[in-house]
């Protein structure tokens, strides 16, 4: 599974970005966001920094992206005098603006904002990711055209602009998983299981036929491995045996069948593996915490 491949079937859903403004001397606190966050440095200098302590220098065309879950904070100037916490939804104009201190000095301004990112419409390639990534992007002006486009669609909204918001943000992470991989970077493990393309054998039935009776014993040969050593290799670059992840790829797919609509219970069930009904939705609802009936009716809680 080369990059390009997986590239290739990146599916991408960008939230609204915000800018996040801050005067020297401030600290921003942002909330755990429910999907991985990006923070793209528009201008001027400062800190990022989670709750694990993980601390990145930001200067401008810096791209950090924060774990989902993940409280953490931003600041500007040698050294913090006041902070804001930011804990509201967002709301107002279409490019929504938080700001610390005064929004007419800004020593430090980023476009923040959620995205989910999948291949293969199921495996979430930020999923796994444990402390915030900061990758310096000055050298790449790509990437700061992209943002402009995003943020200029976003302003005025238009036929198509979700289309082009995910493109542009797709040509962005192009270079941010290229600078990743160049580096080495055990960030994102994934990355380094790319060149083993004996685990993208095994991902591509996984997520090809995932109806399908697969096991440890066949996904190992379909990899050309020893049952031990693929189950090793997979484990340390996907943080998930290969039946956890299996699991996960048919109840994320159950999931979308059922919000699509247009499919019976049993033809869900059946198109993810599973030839009892009851077994199904108790599965189901132990892995999403809701019931197949309630999921398609767009409900939540237990």
């Amino acid at each position: 599974m080369s990059l390009d491949r997986l590239l290739s079937q990146l599916e991408v859903k960008v939230q609204p970005f915000s800018l996040c403004i801050l005067s020297g001397g401030w600290r921003l606190r942002l909330p755990k966001p429910a999907e991985p966050v990006l923070h793209f440095v528009l201008q001027g200098t400062g800190r990022i920094e989670g709750i694990r302590g993980d601390k990145h220098t930001l200067a401008p065309y810096h791209l950090a992206v924060v774990p989902l879950g993940t409280a953490h904070h931003l600041e500007s100037g040698a050294a913090v005098r006041r902070e804001f916490e930011f804990d509201a939804r967002q709301a107002g104009p279409p490019i929504y603006r938080i700001v610390a201190g005064s929004p007419d000095k800004p020593d430090l301004m980023l476009a923040c904002g959620m995205i989910t990112v999948r291949y293969g419409r199921t495996l979430g390639l930020f999923d796994h990711l444990r402390s915030i990534v900061s990758v310096n992007l000055a050298d790449v002006p790509q990437v700061r055209e992209a943002f402009a486009t995003i943020l200029a669609e976003q302003s005025r909204p238009a036929e198509g602009g979700q289309a082009l918001t995910a493109a542009m943000m797709s040509a962005a992470l192009v270079y941010l998983f290229r600078r990743l991989a160049e580096k080495h970077s055990g960030t994102l493990p994934w990355l380094l299981a790319l060149e083993d393309s004996r685990l993208g054998r095994a991902i591509d039935l996984m997520l090809g036929d995932p109806a399908y009776s697969h096991s440890l014993e066949s996904l190992a040969d379909a990899a050309g491995m020893s049952r031990s050593a693929f189950a090793e290799r997979f484990g340390e670059s996907f943080g998930r045996t290969p039946m956890a992840m299996l699991h996960g790829i048919r109840m994320d797919i159950a999931a979308k069948l059922l919000h699509e609509g247009g499919h019976s219970m049993d033809a869900v069930a059946e198109q993810v593996g599973f030839s009892s009904r009851s077994h199904f939705s108790q599965a189901f609802k132990k892995h999403h915490g809701v019931s197949p009936t309630r999921h398609r009716n767009g409900q939540t809680g237990g």
